[in-house]
């Protein structure tokens, strides 16, 4: 049964009188409580805060001196009270509740200064199951929560970003707060108890294997606000939900002006594709545009691989993105300006090669550390129409897969290499995808058409203009292997591969009319294997 309002008018204005301040983040909290109490603000305050406060020579009391009450079990037990939640939840103009605080003691608190046990970086730095239940918040969440709720008279101040604010207000209306200042951050304050049980809530499924839990939660913490979404109509912001994965979310802007929403999500698409290729085994590029690829490549040198990504589809490359998986070098940055290109995106960078960079003052550079590791799924969410579709990332690696020979002719050794190849870019593409492959260089790409055959016959245009436009005599396609990324439900789109000059295929299997392709391929003496693994990707 909900609870019945007394419809109570909230006032305008509220003198701020007593605060307490119980922060895990420190930063910035000194100066604050010094500033209240220059104002005759009464400090509250509990453990290592109260400390801090204390050792700056600012006067404070602490909270069990208001409570009657120490703090027990290692600071788990501290404002859990009556006299401090009293404190928070009473309704000044409420009789009954003036008439309880009277009774009990009870002193109005006006201005709670929370921040909550740091779960998230605990988490992020891959702490132990007990020391990361240890870092559940309990009665920081508790305050914040009904403080906020008691807007109409208390202020809620969550993140140290809001301290100039609230000081500014202060000063400037004698030691008074706004109405719709205590709104706005009673909202900030529920949102970040959100986004804090977010979190919590989705490491216990993580860390119990509780694959889909009755209630599910995203929360992220604001990163940047930008111009706009996909189109100029669209709103849109940025936001980091703490997951502990190198990438566009976690990664340093060297250089260049704010990524757009659609520069986040290719570079995104373009840093997850080139970690497929281990640094290891060699350099590897790839080049998106429109979060498709138009040019992956391998090569035993990074300026190689990018040239031979470029060579691909140079027309659809300019204004794109390009990620590397190894340590971008002068040489290749050299090679890189010489195209208009939106972001780089790297684990690390030269000094000589951000030099060069640096001349493009609109490019984009970016810097992660370290390169995502593909076979560890996380999750990825997506909206529809009043839902959420939520899933575990594709971290299906054609290495860990059995793969079939079902042709007569079986792949030669470096059929196999551009096989897998393009298997793991088919990954990346949108469905339906076709790609070929040749000596470790994308040939061509087809993606996102609803044929199959559409697809293939697609890529093999684009390996045709390629070819006129770096004066090869032939396509790349001649002699290529080819991936789709899901089953060849009928032969045509086998065929169309074949046409194309592809020998060797590479794809799930699974159809009705598997046989039918299998005879297909042995017909034009093309090696075809199956994977029994797809990668849609829509």
């Amino acid at each position: 049964m909900a609870v019945v309002s007394k419809k109570i008018p909230a006032p305008d204005k509220v003198q701020i009188k007593t605060a307490l301040l119980s922060v895990s983040d420190k930063t910035g909290i000194v100066e604050l409580a010094r500033a209240l109490a220059d104002l005759g603000v009464k400090l509250l305050s509990t453990g290592g805060t109260h400390k801090a406060i204390a050792a700056a020579g600012i006067a404070v009391t602490d909270v069990s001196e208001v409570t009657g009450f120490p703090e027990i079990m290692d600071g788990r037990v501290k404002t859990l009270h009556p006299m401090v939640h009293g404190g928070f939840l009473a309704i000044r103009d409420d009789e009954e509740h003036v008439a309880a605080m009277k009774a009990h003691g009870i002193e109005g608190i006006d201005l709670a200064v929370i921040n909550l046990y740091p779960f998230e970086e605990v988490r992020a730095a891959g702490g132990d199951y007990p020391t990361t239940v240890e870092n559940i918040d309990i009665g920081g969440p508790a305050m914040i929560r009904a403080s906020a709720k008691n807007h109409a008279y208390v202020v809620t101040l969550t993140d140290p970003a809001d301290y100039p604010e609230l000081l500014e207000s202060l000063k400037a209306d004698a030691g008074q707060t706004a109405y719709s200042f205590r709104q706005r951050m009673a909202a900030k304050a529920f949102a970040r108890t959100a986004a804090y049980d977010a979190m919590i809530s989705n490491w216990f499924a993580e860390a119990l294997a509780i694959d889909t839990p009755r209630h599910r939660v995203i929360g992220g913490v604001l990163k940047e606000e930008m111009r706009y979404g996909e189109n100029p109509h669209q709103k849109a912001a940025f936001y980091v939900t703490g997951e502990n994965r190198p990438g566009v979310a976690t990664a340093t802007l060297l250089q260049g002006k704010q990524l757009s929403y659609n520069n986040i999500n290719d570079t995104d698409a373009a840093f997850e594709l080139v970690a497929e290729f281990p640094p290891e085994k060699g350099p590897a590029v790839a080049i998106i545009k429109h979060a498709n690829p138009c040019g992956v490549a391998v090569a035993p040198t990074l300026v190689e691989a990018y040239r031979r990504a470029l060579a691909c589809d140079s027309t659809s490359a300019f204004g794109g993105i390009i990620a590397v998986n190894s340590l971008l070098d002068a040489e290749t940055a050299e090679e890189i300006v010489k195209l208009f290109t939106e972001v780089i995106i790297a684990p690390e960078v030269t000094e000589e090669a951000q030099a060069i960079i640096a001349a493009k003052k609109n490019l984009r550079l970016l810097t992660t550390g370290a390169l995502p590791d593909p076979r560890i799924p996380g999750l990825t969410a997506k909206t529809v129409s009043g839902g959420l579709l939520v899933q575990t990332r594709d971290n299906g690696m054609v290495e860990d897969l059995d793969l079939k020979v079902v042709t007569k002719r079986a792949p030669t050794e470096q059929e196999w290499l551009d096989m897998k190849f393009a298997f793991k870019v088919a990954k990346h593409v949108k469905s339906n995808a076709v790609i070929y492959v040749k000596d470790g260089q994308t040939a061509g790409i087809g993606a996102g058409q609803m044929s199959r055959v559409d697809s293939a016959r697609i890529a093999a245009i684009k390996a045709e203009d390629a070819a006129k436009a770096n004066g090869w005599a032939t396509p790349l396609t001649h002699g290529s292997s080819v991936a789709s990324e899901a089953f060849y439900p009928f032969a045509d789109g086998l065929l169309a591969a074949i046409a194309a000059g592809a020998t060797a295929v590479i794809q799930p299997g699974g159809s009705m009319r598997d046989q039918e392709v299998i005879d297909a391929a042995d017909e034009h003496n093309v090696a075809m294997v199956f994977t029994g693994m797809r990668h849609f990707r829509h």
